[in-house]
């Protein structure tokens, strides 16, 4: 095709994977704000009773002051204010804008390229699961930095009630202080417990979607519509809840650690020691706290998501997902 003839084009022909990372990102922001104080308590949630913490000192061992979805978000309303539910809601944005985008590309590329669909339309399960997997594992590594901010941004209000001072005073100054203390290295701290999440939600969510998108569109009367749409991402949202809640936890409490001048974690050694930890110390449900408002969150979320972005795919002039 000559130049000119490009140029005339539209943009989501002439740019077909810029098209769809944008298109994923706006509707990765439009799902994260209108979910983020779920994610918040969530987060809340999986630091509290952490068997680790107990054993530093008796500032430690204080009776922990939430229990339960409901409380836990009442009580950060109650001391800390309604708007603090968002707290950590700019680098949630940041991270959804590099995560969803590039998750998004690398899984259409990986199923329509690479891996390859069959005539039908139809995308083996295998196939589906590897590529959701190694979409969200590369999409998560990515994006590691701003979701570090955010876990740590989300534990500033709780750190404030518990008297402690505040590290960071927004998050250029989250990025620069992590930045300067742990170096480069530093803001991919707890990327291998991240990753590993984002790959189990991934095969989830994306594999879920598309797997059950795809089966009610060949086996039963139902049309590519909304209702199509939003029945698979039920299911994509149930399944990746279930998947990825204990690595979420696991990463959550790798993140929000004390480090040492060295970046090092001063409570695990590793994701693999915060698991033995925590079903040592608290039982094996212990990976499963948070587990109500992370599905509560990941159900909507899905639904908004995929929803928003199948019609600005549609609006835009972009092929069904």
């Amino acid at each position: 095709m000559l130049p000119q003839e490009e140029r005339s084009l539209p943009f989501p022909e002439r740019w077909p994977r810029a098209s769809k990372f944008t298109l994923s990102a706006c509707a990765a922001v439009v799902a994260e704000l209108a979910t983020f104080p779920l994610d918040l308590t969530k987060t809340r949630l999986q630091i509290q009773g952490e068997a680790a913490v107990c054993r530093y000192g008796a500032a430690a061992r204080r009776a922990v002051p939430y229990r339960g979805m409901l409380r836990t978000a009442a009580g950060i309303v109650q001391e800390e204010g309604l708007l603090k539910l968002w707290q950590g809601a700019t680098p949630a944005v940041y991270r959804h804008i590099v995560y969803s985008g590039v998750r998004m590309v690398t899984y259409e590329h990986l199923r329509d390229s690479v891996l390859g669909g069959a005539e039908d339309e139809s995308f083996p399960l295998w196939k589906s699961v590897v590529g959701g997997m190694a979409a969200g594992a590369i999409g998560q590594f990515f994006a590691s930095p701003t979701d570090l901010v955010k876990v740590q941004m989300q534990m500033e209000g709780k750190r404030r009630l518990e008297g402690k001072p505040l590290r960071f005073h927004g998050v250029h100054h989250a990025f620069v202080k992590i930045l300067s203390e742990g170096g480069i290295q530093g803001l991919w701290a707890g990327w291998v417990p991240n990753v590993q999440r984002a790959a189990l939600v991934n095969m989830g969510d994306l594999t879920t979607y598309d797997s059950v998108k795809h089966f009610l569109l060949l086996n039963t009367p139902l049309q590519d519509n909304s209702v199509t749409h939003s029945i698979a991402s039920v299911c994509s949202g149930l399944v990746a809840a279930i998947l990825g809640t204990p690595a979420d936890v696991i990463k959550t409490r790798i993140m929000n650690q004390p480090r040492d001048k060295q970046g090092r974690g001063l409570l695990y050694k590793s994701s693999t020691d915060c698991l033995i930890q925590a079903i040592q110390g608290e039982g094996f449900m212990s990976l499963y706290k948070g587990f109500l408002p992370t599905w509560m969150r990941m159900a909507p979320w899905s639904l908004v998501f995929w929803l928003t972005y199948e019609q600005i795919r549609r609006i835009c002039g972009v092929s069904s997902f």
